[in-house]
C-alpha cells in the first residue's frame, strides 16, 4: 500500500518534469544531407544552445527530409509545430518582396561583400521583415554563388544558353535572370532534378559547388560554368509562435548560438566548396571559369526594373553603397 501511495505521488512530478523538459526541446527540420555544412552548422548551434543554457534549452535535428519537404516545414513552423528550419532566402520572397533583392544576379561584387550586407543593417532588417507571417529570422548562413551546370554544353558566354531549358528555384527573381541570359527556366523541385536531368527534361541547372556534388547532379552533368551570377543565402527561421513562448533568457541564449554558428558554418562551406570541385574534377567533369562581365551585362536592366518600387529600389542602392 505504502507502495502504490508513494508511485502515485511521484507519477505526476515525473510527468510535470517530463514535460517542462519536452517544452525546452525545440525540433529542427530540414531537407540537407548531414554532410551538407549547412547542416554542420547547425549542428555548431545545437552545440552553442545547449552549452550557454546547461542543457535548460536544446535542439534536436531532423536532417535529409525526415519531417517532409521544404515548404511543409514552412507551414508547420508557422503553425507552430515545428520550431525551427533551414530555407534560402529566395523561399521567402513569397513573403515580403524586400527578399527579392538578394537573389538579384551579381548585386553583392564578392563574397566579402555579401556578408557585410548580411551581417550589417540590412541584414537584420531583413530577418525580421516576415514576422507577421509568424516567421522571424535568426541568422543567415553562406551557401556560396550559384553557377551553372549542364549535361552536354559548356556554359562560357550568355549566347551558350540560348534554347537551354535551365532548371531554377520558384522565385520569379531566377526565372527572370535566366530568361534575361538567354534561356528557358524551368522551376523543377530539388528533389525531383536528378531524375528531371537524366530523363532530359531540363538541359542543365544552376547551384553552388556543394551542392552541385552532394547532390551527385555531376553523375549526369559534366560540365560546370563558375560564372557565379548570385549569392542566395540560407537563412535559419523559427516560428514567431515558439520565439514568443520562450524568456528573455532562452531569445539570448539562441540569438547568441545562432550569430556564432554563422562563423563555423562559413568556415565549413570554404572547406566544402573546395573539397567538392577536387572531387567532380576527378569524376571528370569540365570546370570552366568565364568572364563573369557578359553575364552581368545582360542583367543590367532587373535592377533598373525596381525604380518603380522605391523601397527595393532604395534597399538596393543601400547594398550597393556598403564596402
Amino acid at each position: 500500500m505504502r507502495k502504490l501511495y508513494l508511485l502515485c505521488f511521484l507519477l505526476p512530478i515525473l510527468f510535470s518534469c517530463g514535460q517542462t523538459r519536452e517544452d525546452k526541446v525545440l525540433k529542427l527540420a530540414h531537407g540537407l544531407d548531414p554532410t551538407h555544412p549547412v547542416h554542420k552548422g547547425m549542428m555548431v548551434l545545437a552545440e552553442k544552445v545547449k552549452e550557454k543554457s546547461d542543457g535548460k534549452l536544446q535542439i534536436n535535428i531532423y536532417p535529409s527530409g525526415q519531417l517532409g519537404s521544404e515548404q511543409q516545414c514552412v507551414e508547420l513552423l508557422q503553425i507552430g509545430s515545428l520550431a525551427l528550419t533551414k530555407v534560402s532566402t529566395a523561399v521567402l520572397e513569397s513573403f515580403t518582396d524586400n527578399f527579392q533583392v538578394l537573389g538579384l544576379p551579381y548585386i553583392f561584387r564578392s563574397k566579402e561583400h555579401s556578408f557585410h550586407v548580411l551581417d550589417g543593417e540590412v541584414g537584420k532588417s531583413l530577418l525580421l521583415s516576415t514576422e507577421r507571417y509568424k516567421i522571424r529570422g535568426l541568422c543567415f548562413y553562406d551557401a556560396g554563388a550559384r553557377s551553372y551546370y549542364a549535361i552536354n554544353k559548356s556554359i562560357e558566354s550568355p549566347a551558350d544558353l540560348k534554347g537551354m531549358k535551365i532548371r531554377v528555384m520558384k522565385s520569379q527573381t531566377a526565372m527572370d535572370m535566366v530568361k534575361q541570359m538567354g534561356g528557358s527556366p524551368t522551376p523543377i523541385s530539388w528533389g525531383e532534378l536528378y531524375t528531371a536531368l537524366q530523363s532530359g527534361v531540363v538541359d542543365g541547372a544552376e547551384n553552388n559547388p556543394p551542392s552541385f556534388y552532394t547532390s551527385r547532379h555531376y553523375e549526369v552533368c559534366k560540365n560546370y560554368s563558375l560564372n557565379e551570377h548570385t549569392r542566395v543565402p540560407d537563412v535559419i527561421i523559427i516560428s514567431s509562435v515558439v520565439w514568443n513562448k520562450l524568456s528573455d533568457q532562452e531569445k539570448k541564449w539562441l540569438q547568441e548560438a545562432a550569430d556564432e554558428s554563422v562563423i563555423a558554418q562559413r568556415e565549413f562551406w570554404a572547406q566544402s566548396e573546395e573539397e567538392s570541385l577536387r572531387i567532380v574534377k576527378e569524376a571528370g567533369v569540365n570546370v570552366v571559369y568565364p568572364e563573369k562581365e557578359p553575364f552581368a551585362e545582360t542583367v543590367n536592366s532587373m535592377l533598373d526594373a525596381y525604380k518603380d518600387k522605391p523601397e527595393l529600389y532604395g534597399l538596393i542602392k543601400k547594398i550597393q553603397a556598403i564596402e
